[in-house]
């Protein structure tokens, strides 16, 4: 033989080893069949599947007497070999027979292939089991649906805790379009709460799932402005099956918006805390024997947890004179006023007069550094609601509760319940001047 002559024979037994490893490192079974039908392949995964060996497998003709029964060999040769001379693929299902004799369903692709020349020269058959084919495809029917139509937030988040994959939940939850959410920062997205969601990211990174869900506020940022939601969720660690090791490949974050009922239970459990106050409080003034101290007392209970302090303010014609307040400097109870009947330096438009002015509540927030100060109110306050003070059809005055800046402003639940403490303290006050009159 020639130098060349020796040097192809090599290159082509190197070609055929190289072509023999490939097809045993495939995850799918693989035969393939010479024009004639005759077997020339047979892979390690198509051993495992059927138990035939690549030895006793290659060379016999078909499946006829050995990996079929003989009633169904004819309909499977004859489906499998007229790929040959059909274009693209076939997809069949066949009762094959394993070496102890045991039947298996296979889902087989096959499709023709052609020699150097054009013609028809063979079949090849990729297969495998039909439930584990069918597991694939519920596993992307999942897939499909968890992104598609799910009535959670679906998020995939890659290794760099950016969003690489985001169904159309999520996308409304963030209150952004779905493609324009891929790749950014989630201090992005999220305007207050990222550092918890992105703690929880990393540790299920590290240490994989928590054990039970978890509850998130966050704030998101809109196309409608910023909007403080709570989302219930669920995280999994993602990691590649085909690493020796685990290797993680993200996370998967499923969330639920709940902000709507966990509002409404803090409500209830504010609402409670209220009604007991005011319960508590009616059971205290009552052993007053001073009616101005059960209004005080009145006061006294009001205030825990709902304000940081509170002012009365009773009118004298058409002045307001201080009669109590709660210590301007550190917490403490509600005091009566020894500022000795002079009228407080209230401005026009004071919202202490305006609640006068109006026989209504009125809120009121800063808006400059000064504004406590202008007022004359403690210089920490930044959230005011006044409340007017009424009794049998007269105005008495009225009581403003104030908040610092570290507390949320006042809203109208809020409002409403500071009436209620007005309509006792008026009450009291009222009787107080009966008792002087």
């Amino acid at each position: 033989m020639s130098a060349s002559g020796s040097e192809t024979a090599k290159a082509l037994s190197v070609g055929a080893d190289l072509l023999a490893a490939l097809l045993d490192g495939m995850d799918a079974a693989l035969c393939a069949f010479d024009a004639d039908g005759v077997v020339t392949h047979w892979n390690k995964e198509a051993e495992r599947i059927l138990g035939w060996s690549a030895e006793e497998a290659v060379g016999r003709s078909g499946f006829t007497g050995w990996a079929v029964r003989s009633a169904d060999a004819g309909d499977v040769h004859g489906r499998l070999m007229s790929v040959m001379d059909a274009p693209g693929r076939q997809v069949h299902e066949f009762a094959l027979l394993r070496k102890d004799g045991g039947r298996v369903l296979v889902r087989t692709q096959s499709a023709g292939v052609r020699g150097t020349d054009g013609r028809p020269a063979g079949v090849y058959c990729a297969f495998s089991e039909v439930h584990a084919q069918i597991d694939l495809e519920r596993s992307i029917a999942l897939s499909e649906a968890l992104f598609d139509d799910a009535s959670w937030g679906v998020v995939l988040v890659d290794v760099d805790l950016r969003p690489t994959v985001v169904n159309s939940h999520a996308a409304r939850a963030m209150g952004a379009g779905r493609r324009s959410l891929l790749g950014r920062p989630l201090g992005e997205i999220v305007v207050q709460g990222v550092e918890e969601l992105e703690g929880a990211l990393q540790h299920v990174l590290a240490e994989g799932a928590p054990r039970a869900v978890v509850e998130l506020w966050v704030t998101v940022r809109t196309p409608e402005g910023e909007r403080r939601r709570c989302w219930r969720s669920g995280f999994l660690r993602l990691a590649s099956p085909l690493a020796e090791e685990p290797v993680p490949l993200g996370v998967g974050w499923l969330f639920q918006d709940v902000t709507d009922a966990r509002l409404a239970e803090q409500e209830a459990d504010r609402m409670r805390f209220r009604t007991s106050q005011l319960h508590r409080a009616g059971a205290a003034a009552a052993e007053c024997e001073d009616p101005m101290e059960a209004a005080v007392t009145y006061l006294d209970f009001a205030l825990a947890g709902f304000a940081d302090h509170a002012l009365v303010d009773l009118a004298e014609g058409d002045h307001l004179v201080r009669a109590a307040a709660s210590p301007a400097g550190a917490p403490g109870p509600v005091a009566r006023s020894a500022g000795g009947g002079f009228p407080v330096r209230y401005a026009a438009g004071h919202p202490a007069r305006q609640a006068v002015e109006r026989a209504g509540s009125v809120r009121a927030s800063a808006a400059s550094e000064a504004w406590a100060a202008e007022r004359q109110w403690p210089r920490d306050a930044a959230h005011a609601l006044c409340a007017v003070l009424r009794s049998r059809g007269r105005t008495l005055g009225v009581v403003t509760f104030l908040r610092s800046g570290s507390r949320p402003a006042f809203e109208r639940p809020d409002a409403v319940y500071a009436e209620s403490v007005a309509v006792r303290v008026a009450a009291a006050v009222d009787l107080a001047r009966a008792d002087r009159d």
